[in-house]
């Protein structure tokens, strides 16, 4: 026992040995190592891919999704591997998401990113309304969306007396934007001046604000004035707020059909 231990030591001990075990240990940690990196470029990974054409703009869903195995030689680009990193976003705008396509990041974006996404979430009940602003008008670019205020009306009557009182409250901000169109805010790196002002009324305010900017010959402006003190998270629901002005511009403004 003692003589074979001996030899197992010399032969372990030897140089050529020594060469010809490490040359073998490379080999198969070369061989494993190559193995493994063929099955991560064959290995199919799952998908997910549009089921249906998306248009722009819509809210991808559940059902939307379908699952398929790809080989990763045929992921190219930016492509998206999770459902969750799709699910409840939107395709983006100008962007038509084929059937059967996979989905990639620049035609996937999230709700708040959609141009106009305010405009998009309006209830039902309520009519967007643009309003013509100034930087005077908007205290030097100091009313932002989600803010209140109340809309006032100035005009001169069928007497030439001048009117001024408060006309709408309660009417939240939901976006500013410069006269490209372009959201005021969105980007701090660009002065920006305010030209209109977005908000939601119920559609009989929204039609007689409409009514108002036609009395051009009664020299009428439909001034906002944000609210004073600490706001609540809702100060109240839309209202009018002069019976008097309502009548004056629903007798003078022109026949609008609803």
């Amino acid at each position: 026992m003692n003589n074979f231990v001996i030899t197992i030591k010399r032969f372990m001990m030897n140089k050529n040995t020594v060469t010809i075990l490490g040359v073998i240990l490379a080999v198969v940690i070369l061989n494993v190592g190559y193995q493994y990196r063929v099955q991560q470029a064959i290995r199919p990974i799952r998908m997910p891919y549009a089921k249906e054409t998306i248009q722009p703009r819509t809210k991808i869903t559940e059902d939307m999704i379908g699952y398929v195995d790809v080989p990763p030689a045929r992921l190219a680009g930016r492509v998206i591997r999770y459902a969750s990193l799709i699910l409840d976003r939107y395709s983006n705008v100008n962007t038509i998401i084929p059937e059967g396509s996979l989905f990639y990041e620049d035609t996937i974006i999230p709700f708040n990113e959609l141009p106009d996404a305010s405009i998009i979430s309006v209830p039902k009940d309520l009519v967007p309304f643009n309003l013509k602003v100034n930087m005077d008008k908007t205290y030097g670019n100091s009313i932002f969306p989600g803010n209140f205020i109340d809309i006032y009306f100035k005009g001169f009557d069928e007497n030439e007396q001048l009117m001024v009182g408060k006309l709408v409250s309660n009417i939240r901000i939901i976006a500013v934007k410069d006269r490209n169109g372009r959201h005021v805010f969105e980007n701090t790196q660009e002065d920006r001046e305010p030209a209109t002002f977005i908000f939601a009324v119920p559609g009989d305010i929204h039609l007689l604000l409409r009514k108002a900017t036609f009395l051009t010959d009664y020299s009428v402006e439909l001034i906002p004035v944000p609210h004073g003190g600490v706001l609540e998270e809702e100060p109240g629901v839309v209202e009018l707020s002069s019976s008097t002005i309502q009548d004056f511009i629903l007798r003078n403004a022109p026949i609008i059909l609803e």
